[in-house]
């Protein structure tokens, strides 16, 4: 073999795992801690954000495999997980599978409301057991504490905004506050209202990355290089998850350096 041949021969591997790793869509789990002096023990999350309906192999397992291996106190839905085009099977049987397991809490995304019957998907939601969240908060007993779970529709159901309005003014200082909501472009909004973690999706990571050099090319009503691609953002007192989602092949354009991903958020004692 000659020099130049066996040069050839390592840029083709070093091509071929550059590709391999580019178009990697395999699940990954992205965990965050964060320290409250709100929690006396720990409490743990697992997101599951624009599902879109996807699958992830033969009856979902390898999404409710990879939530049980987190053994979650709860599992939080924030958006997109039944599509308005694929069809709905996917997504059903992952909701039947987690909502069996684990408490659910649930918010619209854009596309549930672009389904025509947007009512019979929440219909369907909570006859698995899911809690529906549109503008109100829900208990969460975990380890002897209680943790409040609230969550607001998505912008496209033209009443985010007054729900919004209306979780807000019921958080307190005394108990651990989540807020579920899908766009996280309206960060400042959710910022003007003392929620503890604010949990959002639709970004889908910004499709196409470059780790440790671009977090997100485009996100939906971001535009280029997005400010929220995902990721965790921290502001005063709040702290900001956005999700990358799950969607695989629902998404015309395929994600680049840029995973599907379960969310692990553990909540630990200050």
């Amino acid at each position: 073999m000659t020099k130049r041949r066996g040069s050839l021969i390592l840029l083709g591997v070093l091509v071929f795992l550059l590709l391999a790793a580019a178009f990697d869509v395999r699940l990954r789990v992205a965990a965050y801690e964060i320290a409250s002096d709100k929690v006396t023990a720990p409490v743990r999350l697992a997101v599951v954000s624009d599902l879109h309906s996807c699958a992830y192999g033969g009856g979902q397992r390898t999404l409710l495999d990879a939530a049980a291996a987190q053994a979650p106190d709860a599992v939080l839905m924030t958006g997109d997980i039944v599509d308005d085009e694929m069809p709905e099977e996917n997504a059903w049987t992952a909701l039947a599978g987690l909502a069996e397991s684990y408490p659910c809490f649930y918010v619209t995304g854009n596309h549930e409301w672009w389904i025509a019957d947007t009512e019979r998907v929440l219909r369907r939601m909570e006859d698995l057991g899911v809690t529906v969240l549109q503008g109100e908060c829900a208990p969460l007993e975990v380890n002897g504490q209680t943790v409040a779970v609230c969550g607001i529709d998505d912008p496209d159901s033209g009443n985010s905004d007054t729900q919004l309005a209306a979780v807000g003014e019921t958080v307190t200082a005394d108990s651990f506050t989540v807020l579920l909501a899908h766009r996280p472009e309206r960060i400042a909004g959710y910022l003007a209202y003392p929620f503890d973690l604010v949990l959002s999706g639709h970004a889908h990571g910004g499709q196409w990355r470059i780790p440790g050099i671009l977090n997100g090319l485009y996100a939906p009503h971001q535009g280029l290089f997005p400010a929220y691609a995902g990721g965790r953002y921290d502001f005063d007192g709040a702290a900001f998850i956005v999700s990358r989602g799950l969607a695989r092949e629902s998404t015309k354009v395929p994600r680049i350096f840029n995973r599907p991903e379960l969310v692990i958020v553990d909540i630990v004692p200050a």
